[in-house]
């Protein structure tokens, strides 16, 4: 794979696209790594009770399930020296079958100086936002 070079990049540019799949076994991982047992995650009578769907993707998992669009781009997890999102919105899990989530990756903003390149994602399950402002800074060769 080669590596992206600062200055083949345009702002503007669409990087990498990708459909995340995040189903029911992918909430169980993530609840027992981040110690996040919080019922919302995997009762569906609790999650439904307190006004949600369905359960609902942790919000860390997705932001962190999302940003290897990035680092698998760039070829280095290493490479990322800033990395934030807002959450807008949950998303449900079925029971069966997996939540699609679709990422697009385009430039947002280059600064030769320091050889970084903000990379923007748009995130969206079902047509709607999931995570708002999302945003990785990558240091570049």
């Amino acid at each position: 794979m080669t590596r992206p070079v600062l200055e083949e990049l345009t702002v503007g540019d669409v990087v990498a696209t990708r459909t995340v799949q995040i189903d029911r076994a992918t909430l169980v991982r993530y609840a027992g790594a981040s110690g996040d047992f919080n019922p919302i995650h995997w009762d569906e009578r609790f999650a439904r009770e307190v006004g949600l769907p369905d359960v609902i993707a942790h919000g860390m998992c997705t932001m962190g399930t999302v940003v290897d669009v990035v680092t698998d781009w760039v070829g280095d997890p290493g490479a990322v020296v800033r990395y934030g999102t807002r959450f807008t919105k949950p998303v449900p899990v079925p029971a069966r079958g997996a939540a699609s989530v679709e990422v697009t990756a385009t430039v947002g903003a280059l600064d030769v100086e320091a050889r970084t390149a903000r990379i923007d994602l748009a995130v969206t399950h079902d047509g709607a936002k999931v995570l708002g402002r999302t945003q990785a800074v990558v240091r570049l060769g």
